[in-house]
């Protein structure tokens, strides 16, 4: 795996376990309200994205080098 993508994925990682660790402090205090639930919904938006943005940067980078190299 390329350095660029690794820091992409650490980035996201981290981002996730951040948003993470705020849910289950949610859960743990019996906060199982709407803020709880929204931020479920964002963290997978989120997730979702960055994983989007990474296929797509991935992709463009591949097809970038093979017409440099083809």
């Amino acid at each position: 795996m390329e350095s660029g993508n690794y820091s992409v994925l650490s980035y996201a990682r981290a981002l996730l376990g951040a948003h993470l660790a705020a849910l289950r402090a949610a859960w743990r205090d019996s906060d199982r309200g709407a803020s709880a639930v929204e931020l479920a919904v964002i963290t997978a938006i989120i997730l979702a994205v960055a994983l989007a943005l990474l296929l797509v940067i991935k992709n463009f980078v591949h097809t970038e080098a093979s017409k440099i190299h083809g």
